[in-house]
């Protein structure tokens, strides 16, 4: 039996969007909460020479 690329990539990919799609949720609820600019937490970094999120 043979696995195509896309068998094999797609699930994977769409699987981990979805999984981002939960944490960026989280992230603007926290924001929310916490009246916070999402902006910020865009622009966050933990360690100075970190790319932002954005």
């Amino acid at each position: 039996m043979t696995i195509s690329m896309y068998q094999a990539a797609i699930p994977v990919s769409v699987h981990a969007l979805n999984n981002l799609i939960g944490i960026l949720e989280k992230g603007a609820k926290y924001a929310e909460t916490k009246k916070i600019e999402p902006s910020v937490l865009l622009n966050s970094r933990l360690y100075p020479d970190m790319f932002p999120l954005c």
